[in-house]
């Protein structure tokens, strides 16, 4: 990194080519167990998240309060009572916060806040079941400093439920939606063939008997008869914060900047 500022200072590298090497180099091995991305934010917008599931409580501890550290915040997921005792224990005393999202958890420096996008995600859930993972995409798109709101137990099984809460959100401005759902995992749908938003679907492994691991109300999102609703697999609330992020960051871009005109060919 140093050689790449200084090749900068120098007048051997444009501001764009020295980004662009900055971005290839930022690799950290920890320990010879992980290799921490901490460019992933300047390629995408967005950081790295640790899975707890599979590894160790004290190695999983260790790369979320080490990305903290050096990046500012670290985020971590499917944590288990073992790990979040050891994230305490790794973070309290080097002075870094902890925000809770139930299994999740961004590990911040003190005084730290990202940068703010002028963009707002909407999140609903069919039942309280759906939390947990309604909360990885709540924790994804808070640290990329987005502005979200939640609305829990929406399930289509009373179609009142949800009626209120989604036109609240399409009156505060929501530029995204992202709807998690269990057992038959009707909802999504049935809000994307309602809306003019993006949505997108998050099958949820809550239920009972064959299908109740997430399958049914997977296969119920693919077939929809709502176009355009995009499905993440099951469980996954970090891959559909991210979708979420992503949509919203460029929806903010575009309203910020004008569209470049192009010239027709003839």
């Amino acid at each position: 990194m140093r050689d790449v500022l200084r090749r900068l200072v120098e007048g051997e590298l444009t501001e764009e080519e020295a980004l662009v090497e900055l971005r290839a180099i930022q690799l950290e091995e920890l320990g010879g167990r992980a290799r921490i991305d901490l460019g992933r934010w300047l390629r995408r917008g967005l950081p790295e998240v640790v899975l707890a599931a599979g590894k160790s409580p004290e190695d999983a501890a260790a790369i979320a309060v080490a990305m903290a550290e050096r990046h500012g915040e670290g985020l971590i997921s499917r944590m288990s009572a073992e790990h979040r005792r050891a994230l305490e224990n790794a973070a309290r005393p080097n002075g870094l916060e902890i925000v809770d999202y139930g299994q999740s958890a961004r590990v911040m420096r003190a005084g730290y806040t990202p940068v703010s996008i002028d963009a707002r995600a909407g999140i609903l859930t069919a039942g309280t079941s759906d939390l947990p993972v309604a909360n990885e995409a709540r924790m994804v798109l808070e640290a990329a400093g987005i502005e979200v709101r939640l609305e829990a137990d929406l399930g289509v099984a009373g179609l009142h439920r949800f009626v209120a809460p989604l036109a609240a959100l399409l009156e505060w401005g929501a530029d995204v939606l992202v709807v998690a759902a269990g057992m038959d995992g009707v909802l999504p749908g049935l809000i994307a063939g309602l809306i003019a938003l993006p949505v997108i679907g998050v099958p949820v492994s809550t239920g009972y008997g064959k299908g109740g691991a997430g399958e049914a109300a997977l296969l119920t999102m693919l077939q929809s008869c709502s176009t355009g609703l995009t499905v993440v697999n099951i469980d996954n609330g970090v891959g559909a914060g991210t979708a979420a992020v992503l949509i919203a960051a460029r929806a903010a871009s575009r309203a910020q900047s004008p569209r470049p005109t192009r010239s027709r060919r003839r």
